[in-house]
């Protein structure tokens, strides 16, 4: 069972947070600190965003990617991110990354689907926005890892409907945008290998994935629940 730490957005354009947040995620139990790669006036609407001046201050360009992912070894954990198009692929691509994730919202993108699924790495993809019975088919040279998710933020416990999931043949993990951890903890009963969720280290800053994100507490719970239930299994 892998948990991934979704800093994302969550070091609110400042660089020096984003060390602190790897290296809590680090020291919280998490296998993994993922990042969001985007040109925010290309990916975010300016009108009627609220949050648009945020998306645009918490841009990581290239340079910084790169800072994050020497960070990341420097402290043991893996690096990751979610990249929205083909220039951040391949900037991937030069971090020999492990994996690479597919967020709900670029389901329908052909064109960023097929650059990943050149590379031969396997993909994790969310399906938070997929609305179609049948999962989608992804022709890929590694493996493709869909991930259960419900891209409402933050997501109500009711909006769950983990008695239809099954772990981990069709949905291989879970992508939790809900306040708390027992989404987290019933996914990793139920057999999700892959946990993702938000993370930070105060719910109350500003930006619009803190109140749904994990703090360094909550994911010591999941990480010694983890190890229990592997006990247990």
């Amino acid at each position: 069972m892998e948990i991934i730490a979704e800093i994302g957005q969550n070091h609110n354009g400042d660089l020096n947070l984003a060390f602190e947040l790897i290296r809590a995620a680090k020291e919280s139990g998490a296998d993994v600190a993922k990042f969001q790669l985007y040109e925010a006036k290309t990916l975010f609407p300016k009108e009627d965003n609220i949050w648009y001046d945020y998306n645009c201050k918490t841009e990581i360009n290239r340079d910084q990617a790169f800072q994050l992912a020497e960070e990341c070894q420097n402290v043991g954990i893996e690096f990751m991110a979610s990249a929205f198009d083909a220039e951040r692929v391949n900037w991937l691509k030069e971090l020999n990354v492990r994996k690479f994730k597919l967020a709900s919202r670029s389901i329908n993108d052909k064109e960023l689907i097929q650059e990943m699924a050149e590379t031969g790495k396997p993909i994790l993809a969310s399906l938070g926005l997929w609305n179609e019975t049948e999962f989608p088919v992804l022709k890929s040279k590694g493996s493709v890892l869909f991930l259960y998710c419900v891209s409402k933020y933050p997501t109500d416990l009711n909006d769950f409907e983990f008695s239809k999931i099954k772990f981990p043949d069709k949905y291989f993990g879970f992508s939790d945008h809900s306040i708390g951890i027992t989404a987290a903890i019933v996914a990793l009963s139920r057999g999700a290998q892959i946990l993702e969720k938000h993370f930070t280290l105060d719910k109350s800053m500003y930006g619009p994935d803190h109140t749904g994100s994990m703090i360094p507490d909550e994911l010591k719970q999941i990480h010694k629940f983890r190890l229990e239930l592997e006990k247990c299994l």
